[in-house]
């Protein structure tokens, strides 16, 4: 049962969430399987202040053991 988290900075539409979640989970479903009713998606909102001084060194570059695709910028 795949659970897929996203963390974005704030600023995206409801909509535009709805469609990123469809979007993950077709392309999930093109790589690994399952049903739409296997997937859950939670997307969390960040100031770019909480991005900068939590998200990136702890989330991002403090999880290098399951980080499969590395940012392209460094803050």
């Amino acid at each position: 049962m795949p659970h897929i988290g996203v963390k974005l900075l704030q600023g995206k539409t409801e909509k535009q969430k709805k469609e990123l979640a469809q979007a993950l989970i077709k392309a999930a479903q093109e790589v690994i399987g399952f049903g739409d009713e296997s997937y859950s998606i939670s997307i969390e909102d960040f100031t770019f202040e909480e991005w900068k001084n939590n998200v990136y060194p702890n989330d991002i570059m403090g999880r290098k053991d399951i980080l499969f695709k590395k940012p392209g910028y460094e803050m």
